[in-house]
């Protein structure tokens, strides 16, 4: 049994009359949002992880604070 074209089309047709098509395209434009703030974060995570780091500066600072 494989997934016609009309069972698609039945199901699409009932999303539509269950949520509406306001609700829908706000609901893909949050989850574009979501890809779009996750990809931001992954390129500046990039960005962090490239810089060197000086892990001696890191000790002494808080030994000066103990």
């Amino acid at each position: 049994m494989s997934i016609g074209i009309w069972q698609i089309a039945i199901v699409v047709i009932l999303v539509v009359l269950l949520f509406g098509r306001g609700k829908i395209s706000s609901l893909m434009g949050d989850v574009a949002k979501g890809i779009k703030s996750f990809k931001k974060g992954m390129a500046t995570d990039v960005n962090d992880d490239n810089e060197p780091k000086n892990i001696s500066e890191n000790n002494q600072d808080s030994k000066d604070k103990e």
